[in-house]
């Protein structure tokens, strides 16, 4: 039986991210109000603009919702600013900006620079079979610090994609696993490999 799999669907790419789930072999749902959330053994946080995203969050009356079915041991998969909205601490939050917590780390937003700085770059990552896998980075953030029990599944190499070099955020985290938390910094759904996505679904067939 498939897993039944939300994606938040307030703001960001959603429709990618549904995509690659049912490709993963979930069955994915739109996730806009409460009743929607009880219906799902899942969630997906997509990238987006975080502080519009949590705003909408508190619109629909979702935040304390999502945070209680996390604490209750709920699979959350968030990428770029679902990554910055499962942070429990931002080293440099917009003002009076809050998240939904649960993953011990602290993200910086838009670590790697604005629009124009987006970038591609292939990745090893631990736990996937394969290639390394092919990233995009999009005013994405990165994990500065993170709690001992937060598993690093990836890390910024020396170059990217086009030879050029990764000074400054060579060796920074980009993906990782806390419990039933799994973030990365990159938009997986834009590209053709559905890897990602496919370890998220195989967290939710062991965790429900």
């Amino acid at each position: 039986m498939k897993p039944v799999i939300g994606v938040l669907a307030l703001q960001g790419d959603i429709a990618e991210h549904l995509r690659a789930l049912e490709l993963a072999g979930a069955q994915p749902m739109r996730v806009r109000s409460v009743s929607d959330l009880a219906g799902v053994s899942a969630l997906v946080i997509p990238g987006g603009e975080s502080t519009a995203i949590m705003k909408l969050l508190r619109v629909f009356q979702l935040v304390d919702p999502i945070r209680a079915r996390i604490k209750a041991g709920m699979p959350v998969y968030g990428s770029c600013a679902g990554m910055i909205l499962l942070a429990d601490d931002l080293a440099n939050p917009a003002h009076n900006q809050e998240t939904i917590g649960g993953l011990h780390a602290t993200v910086r937003r838009n670590a790697f620079g604005r629009q124009v700085d987006s970038f591609e770059v292939d990745l090893p990552f631990e736990g996937l079979d394969g290639p390394p896998i092919r990233t995009v980075f999009i005013r994405a953030p990165w994990i500065e610090q993170a709690a001992p029990d937060v598993q690093v599944l990836a890390r910024i190499p020396a170059y990217d994609a086009q030879g050029h070099h990764l000074e400054n955020a060579a060796g920074k985290i980009v993906a990782a696993r806390h419990g039933n938390l799994l973030v990365t910094a990159f938009h997986p759904e834009v590209t053709n490999d559905i890897r990602v996505h496919q370890l998220f679904v195989k967290m939710v067939r062991e965790t429900t």
